[in-house]
């Protein structure tokens, strides 16, 4: 059997398509070029075709179709409008017209005046999402779920993406820092992205705006070593792109994108509704392509800044099937239409809710004095683990001395050596240490 034909069988054998960099582990002999090259010729015989974008892309047979691929899952609720998007991108590729990116879909959204949830829709996420943390400080709520959001929207985001890590290798990743052994670089890379990116956001709760500053850092986390140029990591896309299973042809001309994107960001910071601000920028962020890629995943977590920012419950995309997701994005990129994706993201906040439920009941008030001295406790802790042949107590009562007003500093010592004493690895992402740095000072502090 050639190559060539070795290659199609395997696609032949993936019920869900396969990528190249799965068959590239069982054959490691083979070349990555050799086995692209085989690849095109493959879809320009019209024998396989490709699914999805970037290294994510798998390749089916032709004549095979995606699990579920007909209709979305019974479990999850469609309206009219829906099922007849749904409808129209059922259709195979030659029975749908050919479209451009429409700037009228974007300049059309008046913010606080167009709506894509109606009132019903945004009191009915605002009673599910409701935290404890609603009238708190911004950003409360995701910081003190951070550890449990760290791998629920890691592994699901990732999921999406074609990843096959479990939710377990994701929390022996992501705690840990073991890779999951017999899994891709690629998908290793993926989820680390995930957790550097949601660090990221966590970071950044407070912020006013979803500025340009802060969408091209955490494109440019998410796609760290992903994308074949790594100058096109949080930088807007300088050539075309095409969509796989789509006959949607975004913008290529970069100016365009790029004074476009400013439009996008102008309108979703006057939007005063975090759901609508968070649904808008899952619609307008994948439609534009800013990006070479890794455009949804991008989009997936910037969502869940409005959220973050107003202390409610997060999205994390728990239990969406892949297929949904793509299809509902689909329906925006060729009908300029929302309902699909809309159905879909109120069914999928609903799912995360209901994970987070036991968590906001089981969370106490916060600590004011451990909120009050949030950034001092980060730098404190730092400050220790990162030297350690120095003293913690000499260190900590230096910084209290310093940077602690005199009638906090017992209190604020107290609270900063308990921590030093109950600090494990599933911490440490909060303070920006690494675990190699942690057990370096574990070793010296026995």
């Amino acid at each position: 059997m050639s190559s060539i034909e070795m290659l199609l069988e395997s696609i032949e054998k993936s019920e869900n398509g396969l990528n190249i960099a799965v068959f590239l582990q069982n054959y490691p002999d083979l070349a990555r070029r050799s086995v692209q090259r085989w690849l095109a010729q493959l879809v320009d015989e019209g024998r396989i075709a490709p699914v999805g974008e970037g290294r994510g892309r798998r390749y089916l047979a032709t004549g095979v179709r995606l699990v579920d691929e007909d209709a979305f899952p019974a479990h999850i609720p469609l309206s009219v409008d829906s099922r007849d998007i749904l409808a129209y991108i059922n259709q195979p590729l030659s029975a749908r017209k050919p479209v451009g990116y429409e700037r009228d879909f974007l300049l059309a959204y008046k913010p606080n005046k167009t709506h894509y949830l109606s009132a019903a829709l945004r009191r009915q996420l605002h009673r599910m999402g409701n935290t404890i943390d609603i009238a708190a400080p911004a950003g409360t709520y995701s910081r003190a779920i951070l550890n449990r959001l760290l791998i629920d929207l890691s592994w699901a985001s990732s999921h999406l993406e074609g990843n096959t890590y479990s939710r377990l290798d994701t929390v022996e990743l992501i705690e840990k820092g073991h890779a999951a052994k017999g899994k891709a670089a690629l998908e290793t890379q993926m989820i680390l992205n995930h957790k550097t990116a949601i660090e990221l956001l966590v970071e950044n709760a407070a912020e006013a705006n979803l500025n340009r500053y802060l969408l091209m850092n955490l494109h440019s986390s998410l796609s760290e070593n992903l994308l074949s140029n790594p100058a096109d990591e949080g930088r807007i896309r300088q050539h075309a792109v095409d969509i796989g299973l789509s006959v949607y042809r975004p913008l290529s001309a970069p100016q365009q994108i790029d004074e476009l994107l400013d439009v996008v960001l102008a309108k979703v910071n006057k939007i005063t509704d975090p759901f609508e601000q968070s649904f808008f920028v899952m619609v307008h962020v994948p439609y534009l392509q800013p990006f070479a890629d890794i455009n949804k995943r991008t989009s997936r977590l910037a969502a869940n800044l409005p959220l973050f920012r107003a202390n409610l419950c997060p999205l994390t995309f728990l239990d969406v099937p892949e297929q949904a997701y793509s299809r509902a994005t689909i329906g925006v990129y060729e009908m300029t239409r929302v309902e699909l994706l809309r159905d879909l993201y109120v069914w999928a906040y609903e799912r995360s809710t209901q994970e987070y439920l036991a968590i906001k009941q089981n969370l106490s008030e916060p600590d004011p004095l451990r909120l009050a001295y949030r950034e001092l406790l980060k730098h404190a802790m730092q400050n220790v683990v990162k030297q350690p042949q120095k003293d913690p107590l000499v260190l900590v009562d230096a910084i209290v001395a310093k940077e602690v007003k005199k009638e906090d500093r017992d209190n604020v010592r107290a609270l900063i050596l308990d921590e030093l004493r109950r600090m494990h690895e599933g911490v440490l992402a909060r303070y920006g240490l690494r675990p190699s740095e942690f057990q370096a000072w574990k070793l010296k502090h026995k």
